[in-house]
């Protein structure tokens, strides 16, 4: 090859026949279908794993489910079981923190 004929983008000279495919075979073609299929199933799934797994998303979630837990609490027409389950769920919070500031104070003498 001599430095005046021109190349294309992989610095193969413009006038050269490109290589013959590779040999393949049925099973060969199948095997790569396959790969790329679990290739895209394996994306997809570290995709949700990133998302599921995001603090913003948690923070977000968890906000969320603060705010449902003190409307069920203090509504009239919540249902009675969400109801009950949501004062218990903030009485026991009361509780710890309540422990933990009597433990402070208690500390401090």
């Amino acid at each position: 090859m001599s430095a005046d004929k021109p190349q294309d983008a992989q610095g193969k000279a413009a006038d050269e026949k490109p290589s013959p495919p590779p040999f393949t075979t049925p099973r060969i073609v199948e095997i790569e279908a396959e790969l790329a299929a679990t290739r895209a199933r394996l994306a997809a799934t570290v995709d949700e794993l990133t998302d599921a797994l995001d603090p913003r998303v948690q923070a977000s979630k968890a906000v969320d489910s603060g705010k449902q837990l003190f409307k069920d609490a203090v509504s009239s027409d919540a249902d009675p079981k969400a109801r009950t389950r949501a004062r218990m769920v903030i009485g026991a919070a009361v509780a710890v923190v309540a422990v933990i500031v009597a433990a402070r104070l208690r500390s401090r003498d």
